[in-house]
């Protein structure tokens, strides 16, 4: 049974940083192809990062390119979302993904999910 545990999310002042984590259970990690997405409420969910089988693609979305990382350790089976210089406008459910592609962007392209983490920012 293929599990994925977010962990690391919490409140965090504006322009403060944080680290989520997820780790992957029951699958080949370095099989797969990770990301990161969010959802805000009353938004549809959307990949701010992803991050190829070995690590060396990488996609960003627009609005966090240049303040979030995306990062993975195939021997601890886990992906790294290290954020900062956060905005209010971050507030969402941040979920891991694992998709069979060697990346992708799009939900649909993801084959396992995450419960998701809360990440609220304050200003």
């Amino acid at each position: 049974q293929v599990q994925l545990q977010e962990s690391g999310g919490g409140l965090v002042q504006a322009g403060g940083s944080l680290r989520l984590s997820c780790i992957a259970s029951g699958l080949t990690f370095s099989r797969y192809g990770m990301g990161w997405f969010r959802q805000a409420p009353g938004k549809e969910r959307e990949c701010v990062a992803a991050l190829s089988r070995s690590g060396s693609m990488t996609f960003y979305a627009h609005s966090v390119k240049g303040r979030f990382t995306i990062s993975r350790d195939n021997a601890k089976a886990t992906v790294y979302l290290q954020m900062s210089s956060l905005s209010p406008e971050d507030t969402a459910v941040y979920y891991c993904a694992a998709t069979s592609l060697d990346s992708g962007k799009y939900e649909a392209e993801y084959d396992y999910w995450g419960q998701g983490t809360q990440v609220t920012v304050s200003s």
